[in-house]
C-alpha cells in the first residue's frame, strides 16, 4: 500500500516508492519506464494511495497511467481499465473519487506505522453513512450519536444508493442526506478526505504545492467524544489550551505507554463478594454504552445494590438531571465495561467505578479534620487605631448610598423595559390556556434549524418541521402576515387555544415578536388523508376509524365546544394522520372566526365563499344561511373520496393548501 499524506501533507517520497515497486514488477524499461530510478508524475500533484494486485499486471499488456486527478489506472491494449486506485481507497479520498457500500476509508494506526487502524468511515447495512471504532475487545458507532434517530441527525435511511462524493469546489455530498462544505468552499485548490490517526475525519485544502495542508472541515469539535480513543478503564479530557489528554482510573495503571488506544489494566484483583469492595465517585465523568440496562427513579442505593450483586459490574453510572423533562427523577446505568471514558464539567452525572476494599484506595478520599483533641487557645492582640478624618468617612459614606440608590434606579428602568418590550412583542395576546406558551423567535429559529426543513406551503404561510427542547416534534407555521392580517392570527390563538379534543389538532404554542407570527403544532406522522387515499396501508378498518374519529372532530367543533365553530373547509387535505392513523381536524380556527349568527349579511367575516371546489356546500352558492349544514354536505363528499379513492372534483381555489393551514 503507498501512503500519500503524513502531518497534513503530501508525501511524494511515498508514491515514489510505490510507483517503483509497481514497475519493478513491470520489467525495466517497460511501459515508458527507462530504469528502476524513474517514476510516473502527475501535473496535477495530487494523487490517491491504492493497493496494486501484481498478478493482474502479469496478465495485462497495456500501459499504466497517474491520471491529473490522482488516479493510478493500469489500461488494456483495448483502452479498457482492468484496475484504478479509486477503487481501493485506504484513508483519503479525493476530488471525484467515489466511496460507495464497498469501499470504506480506514484510519493508519500511527503516524508512523501505516498498516490499518482501528476507525472506519463506511456505509452502514441501514444506508447512514457513519464512523466506527473497532477495536480488539469492542467495537461502536461514534458518529452520528446513536442516541439520534436518523431523522433527527438529517440522516434518511431509505435509499438503496449509498454512495458519497468530494467535488472540486469542496461539498461533499452523501446519498444519504449528509452534506457539508469546507471553509473555503469554492476556491480551487488541491482537496483531500482524510480519516486521521486520532479518528478524526477532516477535510484539508493546499493551495500551495510547496505548504502543507489546512484543516477547512471537520466532523468532530470534541475530540474527547471519539469512542475508544484512551482505551479501557480510562478517561479523555480536554482543555484548549493544552489539548486532548488521557488518563488511568484510580487503582488502574496504563499497558503501553506509547499506545493510549490500549488503555489501562487494574493493579488489584476484582472480586464478587459485595463485602470486599467499595465505590469511588468520579464527578462529571461519563462512560458511553457497555450498559447492563437502564433503570429510571433508582435512588443512589438502590443503584449502588445493584451493581454490587452484578459480579461482571464495574460500576454504575449514576445521572440525576435538574432541568429533565417531564420530572426530575435519577438514572442508574450499571456499566459492564468502562470505555469510552470522557470527562467534562457540564456533564450532569457522576461514574462510581467498583474497587476492592484495599489501604491503596485510602488515600483517594478527603478524611475530615478531628479537633477534638487539640487544645484550642485565643490569641490577645492588640492594633494601633489609625486616626480617621471625618470629611473622607462622610463622602464614602455618600458614594455608597448614591451607589445604591442608582443601582435601584437603573434596576427599575430595566425591568420596565423589559416588561414594555414584552408586551409590545405579544400585543395583547396572553395564553390562553395552561399548556400554551409563548415561544421566542429564536427559540423556533434553533428547533428548524433556521427553517431549514419545509413540509408544506399555502396562501397563510409555511409550515417547517422542528424538534422542541423538550424533545417533542412539531409543525411550525409561520404566517403571512400580509396576507392573513393581526385579526386571524388572534383569531387562531383564541379559538384553537380552547379547544380539547382527542381528532382535533393541538396548538401547542406561538410567537408573536415584531412583525413576526408562528403557531406550533404537533406533528402528525403519515401527513394528511389526501396522501393516503391511494395507499394500501389505509385499508377498510383504518379508513372507517379515519371516518368516525373526523366526525367526532366535527360534532365536537358543532354542538359540545362553548362556541359554535364552523370549519367551512372539510376536505381531505385538512384531516391529518398521526403514527396510529388516527385522524385530527385541521384548519378550523386561522381561515375563519368563530361563527355564532346563522347567516353570513349578518357576519361579515362570511361576505365571500369560503371553501375548495368539489366540497362546497349548495348554500355558498344560493346565497342561503350558512349553518352546521355546510361542514357536514363537505365531510359527505369526504366519505364519497374515501370509499372511491378519488376527489370528487378538481379543486378550483388554493390548490397548494397543506396541512395545517
Amino acid at each position: 500500500m503507498g501512503l500519500l499524506c503524513v502531518d497534513g501533507g503530501w508525501d511524494l517520497h511515498a508514491l515514489q516508492r510505490h510507483l517503483k515497486f509497481i514497475c519493478l514488477q513491470l520489467g525495466s524499461g517497460a511501459y515508458g519506464v527507462e530504469n528502476k530510478d524513474d517514476v510516473l508524475t502527475s501535473p496535477g500533484g495530487v494523487f490517491s494511495p491504492g493497493f496494486f494486485p501484481v498478478g493482474a499486471v502479469s496478465r495485462c499488456t497495456g500501459k499504466l497511467s497517474l491520471l491529473d486527478n490522482g488516479n493510478i489506472v493500469l489500461y488494456c491494449k483495448e483502452g479498457l481499465v482492468l484496475w484504478q486506485s479509486f477503487d481501493f481507497p485506504t484513508d483519503t479520498l479525493l476530488p471525484g473519487q467515489p466511496l460507495s457500500k464497498d469501499e470504506h476509508l480506514v484510519s493508519s494506526r500511527s503516524h508512523a506505522y501505516y498498516s490499518s487502524g482501528l476507525y472506519k468511515f463506511y456505509f452502514d447495512t441501514d444506508n447512514i453513512i457513519r464512523l466506527l471504532y473497532d477495536g480488539p475487545e469492542a467495537s461502536s458507532i461514534y458518529w452520528p450519536e446513536l442516541y439520534l434517530l436518523s431523522w433527527e441527525a438529517g440522516r434518511f435511511a431509505f435509499n438503496r444508493t449509498r454512495i458519497a462524493v468530494l467535488d472540486s469546489l469542496g461539498n461533499f455530498s452523501s446519498s444519504d442526506g449528509f452534506t457539508f462544505t469546507a471553509a473555503d468552499y469554492g476556491t480551487r485548490v488541491q482537496r483531500r478526505l482524510k480519516l486521521d490517526v486520532d479518528a478524526n475525519l477532516r477535510l484539508y485544502s493546499r493551495a500551495d504545492r510547496g505548504r502543507k495542508g489546512i484543516v477547512s472541515w471537520q466532523v468532530m469539535s470534541e475530540p474527547c467524544r471519539i469512542h475508544g480513543i484512551c482505551g479501557p478503564n480510562s478517561v479523555c479530557s480536554y482543555d484548549a489550551s493544552s489539548g486532548r489528554r488521557c488518563y488511568c482510573l484510580p487503582g488502574f495503571k496504563i499497558k503501553d505507554l506509547s499506545d493510549w488506544s490500549l488503555g489501562c489494566e487494574p493493579e488489584f484483583k476484582f472480586s464478587c463478594a459485595a463485602t470486599e469492595v467499595r465505590f469511588l465517585q468520579l464527578k462529571n465523568v461519563e462512560f458511553y454504552g457497555y450498559d447492563y440496562g437502564f433503570y429510571p427513579n433508582y435512588t443512589l442505593e438502590i443503584c449502588e445494590n445493584l451493581c454490587l450483586h452484578l459480579c461482571n459490574c464495574k460500576g454504575f453510572q449514576f445521572k440525576f438531571l435538574k432541568h429533565n423533562y417531564p420530572s426530575n427523577i435519577p438514572y442508574c446505568y450499571p456499566k459492564m465495561a468502562l470505555l469510552n471514558g470522557h470527562h467534562f464539567p457540564q456533564f450532569e452525572g457522576d461514574i462510581y467505578v467498583k474497587v476492592p476494599e484495599t489501604d491503596i484506595f485510602s488515600n483517594i478520599t478527603v478524611d475530615k479534620l478531628d479537633c477534638s483533641s487539640q487544645i484550642v487557645e485565643q490569641l490577645y492582640r492588640s492594633y494601633p487605631k489609625s486616626h480617621e478624618n471625618g470629611s473622607l468617612r462622610f463622602i464614602l459614606w455618600f458614594s455608597c448610598a448614591f451607589g445604591i440608590v442608582e443601582f435601584f434606579v437603573i434596576f427599575l428602568v430595566w425591568f420596565c423595559l423589559i416588561r414594555t418590550h414584552q408586551n409590545s412583542g405579544m400585543q395583547g395576546y396572553s395564553p390562553i390556556a395552561t399548556q400554551f406558551r409563548r415561544f421566542t423567535l429564536s427559540e423556533l429559529e434553533k428547533a428548524t434549524r433556521g427553517f431549514g426543513e419545509e413540509i408544506g406551503r399555502g396562501a397563510g404561510g409555511i409550515v417547517y418541521k422542528g424538534i422542541l427542547p423538550d424533545r417533542r416534534v412539531a409543525a411550525i407555521k409561520r404566517l403571512n402576515v400580509a396576507y392573513q392580517g393581526e385579526a386571524e392570527f388572534q383569531a387562531e390563538v383564541s379559538t384553537v387555544g380552547k379547544l380539547n379534543h382527542m381528532n382535533l389538532i393541538n396548538l401547542w404554542g406561538y410567537c408573536a415578536e415584531g412583525k413576526h407570527r408562528l403557531l406550533v403544532y404537533e406533528y402528525m406522522e403519515h401527513g394528511s388523508l389526501a396522501e393516503n387515499l391511494t395507499s394500501n396501508a389505509v385499508d377498510f378498518e383504518k379508513r372507517f376509524n379515519i371516518a368516525v374519529g373526523a366526525a367526532k372532530g366535527l360534532a365536537y367543533l358543532h354542538e359540545e365546544c362553548l362556541e359554535w365553530v364552523l370549519h367551512c373547509d372539510v376536505k381531505p387535505q385538512n384531516i391529518l394522520l398521526d403514527g396510529n392513523y388516527q385522524p385530527k381536524v385541521s384548519d378550523f380556527g386561522l381561515s375563519q372566526a368563530p361563527l355564532k349568527i346563522g347567516s353570513r349579511h349578518l357576519n361579515p367575516r362570511f361576505s365571500r365563499i369560503r371553501g375548495t371546489g368539489g366540497y362546497m356546500a349548495p348554500e355558498w352558492i344560493s346565497n342561503l344561511s350558512i349553518t352546521s349544514k355546510v361542514d357536514v354536505y363537505s365531510y359527505g363528499m369526504v366519505l364519497l373520496g374515501m370509499a372511491t379513492g378519488k376527489c370528487p372534483a378538481e379543486e378550483t381555489q388554493d390548490k397548494m393548501m397543506v396541512p395545517y393551514g
